[in-house]
């Protein structure tokens, strides 16, 4: 989306709003230097006004004249020593200045004991890894000082290591990916395991920086995300290295987050889309989730590989052409779309060498999403049948050009029974679900942006785009709503979003499902259902 420019009267006089923001503040400090033996003074007056009230007030009434006289008496003493008023004054100044001192109390220099005793292990532990015996000044020796080495460590309530800053000697091979890694597993068992944990490698500061990321929002629902046509929204990520976010609404409150967008279209670098992952990951959720963003703009061609009627929602919809599961319509289907798409093809060359612009069916958007569509392979060779993928070469290969696009999810155990065309034109990917470091970067080209755990919530899981960076990755919740399991907030959430039902040619009006909550009737529908 491109960038809309600030107006004048913001354009041209941001700098001097900076400059005037920063006077401003360094006048506040200075006023607050300057003021601050009266703060201090004022602070130990009312102290001291609230200290006598409250004594007053626990004092008896019949002893209160007994008070009053003692005072009373004090003064007139005071009153006639020489100087009396003058030490006087200055004794309450210096009483209010003690009480109005600043009793917060300071923050401890350093680590704890058993903060220390964690560095000092991990110290120990990257002994091997970081030291040579031709060193003659080793940085890393067993009971050496550990201070510097860690110039800079933050912990958690729980006493474990949220941050941590490791200097190493500049002859450690951290060019070398399995260098890294092993160091990389070794501060991840030492530093807790269970958390997700991200490493910057400085190679020319010869420093490696740890953070601790916190877990990604899991109740981001199914919603109209504000995009362009052509934008397809994956998920949501760290602000680490995306600059763009988008509003979101979690019931009343809004927030923004930024997400992971893919770009399609015929000036797409990354066309087509894989998503791996283990059963119950998420793969089918991401699938719904494309979809409903994609009917907005264009229309949809659904296979079931799994025959489990997760997309059953989605049958008889606007631009829903079909959801196919049974082995002939997903060939007939796939057969009218690689027809379609040479036809778009010849459609638009002709019109360019015409001088004209291509036509308006060429140009809507034709989305084709197959849900293990390996599992088809058996049954097409056992019945003499050509392998499904074999129909997806003309749109993968041309599908940028024709607005065609592919999107695949399978399961890992399925990797290698994906034909070669769709390995090698799906570089947009993703991988949901728990996986080893090797699966995520044999589906990704590259390996994670962070340490995977072994438990993650459905949804999560890795992005990459083309060549660019991994991301984090969290799907938005959009289950079945059909499923008995689904939450009332998320299925409506995922109802409101269905299109319209589609009538059909004769006219026959399609009755809508009853048995599903939140999802009535329509007029049309009650009187089929009377008839």
């Amino acid at each position: 989306m491109a960038r809309r420019p600030l107006p004048r009267i913001l354009s041209t006089g941001s700098a001097q709003i900076a400059r005037s923001r920063e006077l401003a503040r360094t006048a506040a400090d200075s006023a607050t230097d300057v003021l601050h033996p009266l703060i201090t003074i004022t602070r130990g007056l009312r102290r001291l006004a609230s200290a006598g009230r409250r004594r007053w007030s626990e004092t008896p009434k019949d002893k209160r004249g007994q008070v009053l006289f003692m005072v009373a008496a004090v003064i007139l003493a005071v009153a006639l020593v020489p100087y009396g008023l003058l030490l006087a004054v200055i004794s309450l100044m210096a009483a209010a200045a003690w009480q109005g001192r600043d009793r917060t109390p300071p923050a401890p220099e350093g680590p704890d004991e058993s903060q220390t005793q964690r560095l000092k292990a991990l110290y120990e532990a990257l002994v091997p890894y970081f030291s040579t015996p031709e060193d003659p000044a080793p940085l890393y020796t067993h009971g050496g000082e550990w201070e510097k080495a860690f110039p800079a460590h933050e912990f958690d309530d729980s006493g474990r290591v949220t941050h941590l800053q490791i200097r190493y000697p500049a002859y450690f091979p951290d060019g070398r990916a399995e260098a890294r890694a092993r160091v990389e597993q070794l501060l991840t068992a030492k530093s807790g395991r269970g958390r997700e944990y991200h490493f910057v490698w400085d190679e020319e500061g010869n420093e490696l920086t740890v953070s601790v990321l916190d877990p990604l929002p899991t109740d981001i629902a199914a919603q109209r995300f504000v995009t362009t046509p052509g934008e397809t929204v994956l998920g949501f990520t760290d602000a680490l290295q995306v600059q763009r976010t988008l509003p979101l609404s979690f019931g009343e409150e809004e927030r923004d987050m930024p997400p992971v967008v893919w770009r399609t279209g015929i000036r797409s670098t990354e066309p087509h889309l894989l998503v791996m992952g283990q059963p119950g990951s998420g793969t089918s959720t991401l699938l719904r989730s494309i979809a409903l963003q994609a009917l907005q703009h264009g229309d949809v061609l659904i296979v079931d590989g799994g025959a489990t009627g997760e997309y059953a929602c989605l049958t008889g919809r606007d631009g829903v052409l079909a959801v196919e599961c049974g082995l002939s319509g997903v060939l007939a289907s796939l057969e009218w779309a690689a027809t379609e798409t040479e036809r778009r093809l010849i459609a638009a060359n002709r019109a360019r060498q015409e001088g004209h612009p291509p036509p308006d069916d060429t140009r809507r958007p034709l989305w084709i999403l197959l849900d293990r569509p390996t599992a088809f392979a058996p049954l097409a060779a056992a019945d003499g049948r050509k392998d499904p993928q074999a129909l997806l070469q003309v749109p993968l290969r041309h599908g940028r050009a024709a607005h065609v696009t592919v999107v695949i999810a399978e399961q890992f155990d399925s990797l290698e029974a994906l034909t070669e065309p769709v390995r090698q034109h799906t570089r947009a990917r993703v991988a949901l679900g728990p996986a080893t470091p090797a699966q995520l970067e044999a589906v990704l080209g590259a390996p994670p942006c962070s340490t995977p755990v072994a438990h993650v919530p459905p949804g999560r899981g890795y992005a990459r785009l083309g060549s660019g960076p991994v991301h984090r990755l969290q799907v938005p919740a959009t289950p079945d709503p059909y499923d008995d399991a689904t939450s009332d907030a998320h299925r409506q959430a995922v109802l409101e979003l269905l299109p319209p039902r589609t009538t059909p040619a004769d006219g026959e009006k399609v009755p809508l499902d009853k048995d599903v909550p939140g999802e009535p009737l329509t007029t049309e529908a009650a009187v089929v259902e009377q008839a």
